[in-house]
C-alpha cells in the first residue's frame, strides 16, 4: 500500500478493481481544513477520465504497469502475436484487447505494449502510419485536391476518406487515432 504522497503523473492506480492511470495531480493544503490531493484518472482499458479527489495521508494501490515495445507478427485467427524485441517472447493479444488499432497494423511493425502482471491491457501506435491504398475508383478530369472525398481501401482491409486525385498504388500517411488521411508519402 502506498499513499497520496506517491501519487505522480502516468501510475496506475488499482481501484474498486480497475486500473486508472493519473492524468493530472494537484496538492492542495488551504488555510482551514486538511490538506487534499486532486486529481484526474483515465481508466486504462475504456479511456474514459474522472476526477477524484483523496485526503492526504490516504491509502491508494498503485500497480505495476510494464510499457515494452514489441513487433507485430502476424493474426493467429483467436488474436494477434507479437514478439517481445528485447527477449523474443512471444504473446498472443486478444482481439478486443486490441481493437481498432488491427485496421493499422502491418507484420513487422512496431507497437508499445502496456502489460500489468503479463496481462496485456492495450496497444500504443505511433501516431501516424504509412499504408498504401489497394483499391480505390480513378479520378475524373478535373478534380481537385479540395473538391471532395471518396472511399479508399488500404493494405490493412481498413476503408478510410481519401481526396478525389489520389489512385491506387498511392503509399499515404494515416492518423492512428481518428484514422483519417493525412497526405501523400514522398
Amino acid at each position: 500500500m502506498a499513499s497520496t504522497a506517491d501519487i505522480k503523473n502516468g501510475v496506475v492506480l488499482s481501484i474498486d478493481g480497475q486500473l486508472w492511470s493519473v492524468v493530472e495531480f494537484q496538492h492542495v493544503k488551504p488555510g482551514k481544513g486538511g490538506a487534499f490531493v486532486r486529481t484526474k484518472l483515465k481508466n486504462v482499458v475504456s479511456g474514459k477520465t474522472v476526477d477524484r479527489t483523496y485526503n492526504a495521508g490516504a491509502k491508494i494501490d498503485i500497480e505495476n504497469v510494464d510499457r515494452r515495445d514489441f513487433q507485430y507478427l502476424y493474426n493467429d485467427g483467436e488474436g494477434f502475436v507479437f514478439m517481445d524485441v528485447a527477449d523474443y517472447d512471444q504473446i498472443t493479444v486478444p482481439a478486443a484487447t486490441v481493437g481498432d488499432a488491427a485496421n493499422f497494423m502491418l507484420e513487422n511493425q512496431m507497437v508499445t505494449i502496456a502489460l500489468n502482471n503479463g496481462t496485456p491491457l492495450y496497444l500504443d501506435l505511433p501516431a501516424s502510419v504509412i499504408l498504401e491504398v489497394t483499391y480505390t475508383e480513378p479520378g475524373l478530369q478535373g478534380d481537385r485536391s479540395s473538391a471532395g472525398t471518396k472511399p479508399a481501401k488500404l493494405e490493412t482491409g481498413y476503408e478510410i476518406q481519401v481526396p478525389l486525385f489520389l489512385e491506387t498504388g498511392t503509399k499515404i500517411k494515416v492518423d492512428t487515432r481518428t484514422g483519417e488521411y493525412l497526405g501523400r508519402e514522398k
